[in-house]
């Protein structure tokens, strides 16, 4: 049995034993050569962000926490408004390449590669959030890519999905210093009224970088009632 791998277009060869045959198992869509490019975040982590910490220097973390978080935490404007983010890749310059085929060339059938991972994650950090919400583009941004990232990774989770945010059109944030994302007006507003009192969102995103777009996008949810805000996201940059 084969097909093609959607990153190299390589043959992909798969062997028909009597195991798969009685337990048949998804279909791998990307070869082991790309596979093994992917970097995944190991168990040293931030307990906030998610960032893998394992050889970070020590004036970087704070115990269990990344310098980043700390400040974060200590903003009285930011504090406690995201629980926790976890995610699966290092952006390393693979994954660079990939993201810039799923986001930026409009190839949104890229998700499959991380379909079985991404699920995982989910179940495993998770399954107990009962609202899932992508980070929205703005009309324009859409118009231009032609689908949003982050809606179809959350659709990846085969949960419902609620579109509760809509966005302000602002220059890229890939295009801005940590220090202007940071000092970035509100990016998010309630499409419409909803009843969100003491309820836990998870919020979808393709990328983590400085954490702005996801504690603005949890503040807005705050302010509606939300209880607990977590997110998970494709990639921690």
């Amino acid at each position: 049995m084969s097909g093609h791998c959607l990153l190299c277009d390589q043959v992909l060869n798969e062997r028909l034993t009597w195991t798969t045959f009685i337990f048949p198992q998804e279909k791998s869509v990307v070869c082991e050569t790309c596979e093994e490019k992917f970097q995944l975040i190991q168990e040293d982590i931030c307990e906030v962000c998610g960032r893998e910490m394992g050889g970070l220097e020590e004036q970087y973390r704070d115990g269990e926490r990344c310098l980043d978080c700390v400040k974060w935490e200590e903003n009285p404007d930011w504090k406690g408004l995201l629980q926790q983010n976890r995610s699966l890749y290092v952006y390393n310059d693979w994954m660079k390449e990939v993201m810039a085929l799923y986001k930026f060339r409009g190839d949104y059938q890229l998700a499959e590669v991380f379909r079985r991972k991404w699920q995982k994650a989910y179940r495993m950090n998770y399954k107990q959030y009962g609202i899932i919400v992508p980070i929205p583009l703005s009309n324009e941004r859409l118009y231009e890519r032609g689908f949003n990232q982050s809606a179809v990774l959350a659709e990846l989770l085969q949960k419902p999905v609620h579109d509760l945010l809509a966005r302000h059109h602002h220059e890229k944030q890939s295009k801005k210093t940590k220090k202007e994302r940071i000092e970035t007006g509100q990016l998010f507003f309630l499409k419409e009224a909803a009843d969100l009192q003491g309820k836990k969102v998870l919020l979808i995103d393709d990328i983590y970088t400085t954490g702005t777009t996801l504690r603005q996008a949890a503040k807005v949810l705050k302010e509606a009632g939300v209880e607990t805000v977590s997110s998970l996201t494709l990639v921690r940059g």
